[in-house]
């Protein structure tokens, strides 16, 4: 089991990254929320906590080695307890997380279900029976550098209805998914005073081009 890889960053792609370790290079399989962040980070050392699968058909002969990297311990662990919920799988559940894993944690024992539906790939019947499952096993996860948690009243990293709605927004006009959740919680590190969508939006864009400090 490899489970930490530590090397240059050679690539970055929609779904993974080509780290060097020595004169090895290894394809790592990444969550969609970390994918603008290490793209930033393409030539430098990168850390990645990892796990391993193999992707095929026991008994079919051609059974593919997979390792799959995230940001943190605390991530991958929170990614094993995810997909351990039936009908969610390794692919799937690389592709729905296009959030953070706090906010989905947070949304999760919070009950939120329009937010859990939001993931690509999750339908209205799977985000119940991830709510139903998991609902109470996820409190440490939603904790954000030891802010309350969600229970508590705080955020914990979570999206608001009207953040979402601008997500949502800005992903349809073709933003990527990823890039436009961090740049909802940058702006709401420096604008903590909005509280609209119609303010949120063109916010988002004045960071995304540059036009904010």
């Amino acid at each position: 089991m490899i489970a930490r890889i530590r090397g240059n960053l050679l690539e970055v792609t929609e779904d993974s990254a080509l780290v060097e370790v020595g004169d090895v290079a290894y394809q790592v399989l990444l969550p969609g929320y970390c994918i603008s962040t290490l793209s930033a980070q393409t030539g430098s050392e990168v850390t990645l906590y990892t796990s391993q699968y193999f992707e095929g058909t026991p008994g079919g002969g051609n059974m593919i080695p997979r390792i799959i990297g995230f940001m943190s311990e605390k991530e991958k662990q929170f990614f094993n307890i995810y997909t351990s919920v039936k009908g969610m799988g390794i692919k799937k559940g690389l592709k729905s997380l296009s959030m953070p894993v706090e906010t989905i944690a947070c949304a999760i024992e919070n009950g939120d279900e329009k937010i859990v539906i939001s993931l690509p790939g999750i339908g209205k019947r799977l985000a119940q029976h991830i709510i139903a499952e998991l609902s109470g096993k996820l409190d440490y996860y939603a904790l954000s550098q030891g802010a309350p948690s969600a229970k508590g009243g705080a955020s914990a990293g979570g999206f608001k209805a009207f953040q979402l709605e601008a997500l949502e927004i800005l992903t349809a006009w073709g933003e990527k998914r990823a890039e436009v959740t961090e740049l909802i919680m940058l702006a709401q590190k420096k604008h903590p005073e909005i509280s609209t969508a119609e303010e949120l939006v063109p916010t988002i864009y004045r960071l995304k081009q540059g036009a904010e400090a």
